[in-house]
């Protein structure tokens, strides 16, 4: 059976699309799922403006259907993918509120920090989430493994290995080198700053 995402049957209109060549001023044609076309005119490659990943976000299978995706697409399934993190993180919460508030404060900070550093979003907010889990782990809650999470959702080895250094450096108490850890920390200190404030 052909994956639906990548079936024509389904597709509605507008998933076959043209656009402007940025160097040649020339059409080329489009499908949602292309992630590069070659130029007819000029035979430079054109990114999709319109990419649509659709379950390519989360399917461990997406680089046999759309091939070798650019750092641009990258960025944007890992973008993608964050989003997932959180429903799922959310999720196996279930009615641990105050894990979940927290959580929830550490990622907004984590997102505006990471904003300002002109930092790729997705490694800071997956761990922000992922470390809520960690943290009720050590006051007796269930196990839950952010590698399985991140696995099970997709992510990228490189990803998967970005957010657990930074979960990792974490609850060692280390502050660690990379930009991520320096993010997340300045994250955790102002979500733990505001809390402190809300219980005075």
């Amino acid at each position: 059976m052909k994956c639906p995402g990548q079936d024509t049957l389904y597709w509605k209109p507008g998933d076959i699309f043209e656009v402007e060549c940025p160097h040649c001023k020339k059409t080329v044609e489009f499908f949602k799922d292309e992630a590069t076309r070659k130029c007819k005119s000029c035979k430079k490659t054109v990114l999709n403006p319109r990419m649509d990943f659709g379950c390519a976000a989360y399917c461990k299978f997406a680089a046999e259907c759309l091939g070798e995706l650019g750092p641009e697409l990258l960025a944007k399934r890992d973008d993608l993918l964050k989003d997932r993190v959180a429903q799922e993180v959310k999720r196996r919460l279930g009615h641990d509120f105050k894990t979940l508030a927290h959580a929830v404060k550490v990622a907004r900070y984590a997102e505006e920090t990471a904003r300002e550093e002109k930092a790729a979003p997705a490694p800071v907010l997956c761990a922000a989430y992922l470390h809520a889990l960690r943290e009720r782990l050590d006051q007796g809650g269930q196990e839950d493994s952010a590698r399985e999470i991140l696995q099970e959702l997709g992510a990228g080895p490189e990803l998967i290995a970005r957010v657990l250094g930074i979960v990792e450096d974490f609850h060692k108490g280390e502050t660690g080198d990379s930009v991520d850890a320096r993010i997340f920390f300045r994250a955790h200190l102002r979500a733990s700053e505001e809390e402190s404030r809300q219980t005075l």
